[in-house]
């Protein structure tokens, strides 16, 4: 139980690095892709790189989260899910103000997105990083 009280904490502390790498790479896309490779580029690239980012700080940061088996992994993945899914579409939206209408696009693979790559990634991450480093 000891070590299940310091895992959450740690996970939402790696889920911020997380979210400031999603920052990061926002920004990214923004500046440097979207003017050199166009939106719809831009946006698989930015997908590609944000999943990278994602499966890095959870094969660098599941040590120290330690999860007891891969169920605690893939709760931690489910969390970081839930957590995403939060920030993206309230803060999107009430924070950003954003249309709902707006913030689904994203997800529509009809349309070439791709972007629900990162919540599969997110969720998968803490188990695949618990399983390669354990």
């Amino acid at each position: 139980m000891r070590g299940q009280r310091r895992m959450i904490p740690r996970a939402l502390l790696l889920w911020l690095a997380l979210l400031a790498g999603a920052f990061a790479n926002g920004a990214f896309r923004e500046i440097l892709l979207v003017p050199r490779l166009g939106t719809a580029r831009a946006h698989v690239a930015s997908t590609a790189i944000l999943a990278a980012i994602v499966l890095l700080l959870a094969y660098g940061g599941i040590r120290w989260v330690a999860p007891a088996g891969a169920r605690q992994a893939l709760a931690i993945g489910a969390m970081w899910v839930a957590l995403t899914l939060a920030f993206e579409f309230l803060a999107g939206h009430y924070l950003f103000h954003r249309p709902w209408s707006v913030l689904l696009e994203d997800y529509d693979l009809t349309r070439g997105r791709v972007w629900i790559v990162i919540p599969l990634v997110t969720l998968l991450a803490p188990w695949l990083a618990w399983r390669l480093r354990s």
